[in-house]
């Protein structure tokens, strides 16, 4: 099987796209190929990868198409052959209206990665920070499933929450295996707020009650915002940041689960 991350949270602005661009750059440099899909009809990695907009038959919105026959609108991001994006559209959210009504509706996206199996070692999902049956399709084509965490009371409950979701969302579609939770990702730290110190102390307690890793944080930094206003990922705009080494652990981890199945 394929290596397909889900990058899932019940709320906007906790870090969902800087990860999965992040990732996705750091894979690139250990030379493994990734395609990233865009599921969100706000469009962010148009903005984080320096794209124009497409059209919705050269976006996600295509492969959600009962029309769709194979052929993925990938498009070459950073000048680099191991990174290609599949970009968002505002009409995506008519797809999730749509995939409500449509049979095995939940399964269309893991049905198309099935059939019409993509040549990259990892795929990675950006999903929408909603818990609709775009996340649904997210997760039911998941081999993996990554959770930002905002250093703030409520992303902290919502994430406990999202992974009650994942495992009852999982049982309803009969997943087998059902995706795992590779771990948290506390995001947006910043060490001069006493709160973040706290919730960042507190975190693994919680998430060993759950049984998910927690990975290193991912600092808030402003050159992370100077970057994504140039298209870049940080590692590219700013190699020598120390920021740009926050996503080290996962890119690990990724490897690693890529060899073991490439070895199978």
């Amino acid at each position: 099987m394929q290596t397909v991350v889900s990058i899932l949270a019940n709320a906007g602005g906790v870090g969902k796209t800087t990860l999965a661009v992040h990732i996705a750059y750091e894979m690139s440099r250990r030379n493994f190929s990734v395609a990233l899909f865009d599921l969100d009809p706000q469009r962010s990695l148009d903005v984080f990868c320096g794209l124009s907009a497409a059209e919705p038959s050269n976006t996600t919105t295509h492969v959600f198409a009962k029309s769709f026959q194979g052929s993925y609108p990938l498009i070459a991001c950073w000048s680099n052959p191991k990174i290609e994006v599949c970009q968002g559209h505002p009409t995506l959210t008519e797809v999730a209206n749509d995939l409500v009504i449509r049979k095995r509706g939940e399964y269309v996206l893991a049905d198309r990665l099935k059939l019409h199996r993509l040549k990259h070692d990892l795929v990675i999902l950006d999903c929408p920070a909603t818990l609709g049956m775009l996340n649904v399709n997210a997760l039911a084509a998941s081999t993996h499933v990554l959770v930002p965490v905002q250093l703030e009371m409520k992303s902290i409950a919502g994430a406990a929450e999202l992974v009650e979701w994942c495992i009852n969302t999982s049982e309803e579609l009969q997943l087998e295996p059902r995706p795992p939770i590779l771990g948290f990702v506390p995001s947006m730290y910043d060490e001069r707020r006493a709160i973040h110190k706290t919730y960042l102390q507190q975190l693994p307690v919680i998430a060993e009650e759950l049984q998910i890793k927690v990975y290193p944080k991912v600092r808030d930094s402003s050159e992370f915002k100077n970057a994504s206003a140039n298209g870049l990922p940080l590692q590219k705009y700013r190699p020598a940041h120390q920021a740009a080494k926050d996503f080290q652990e996962i890119a690990d981890d990724l490897s690693t689960l890529i060899k073991q199945k490439n070895k199978k």
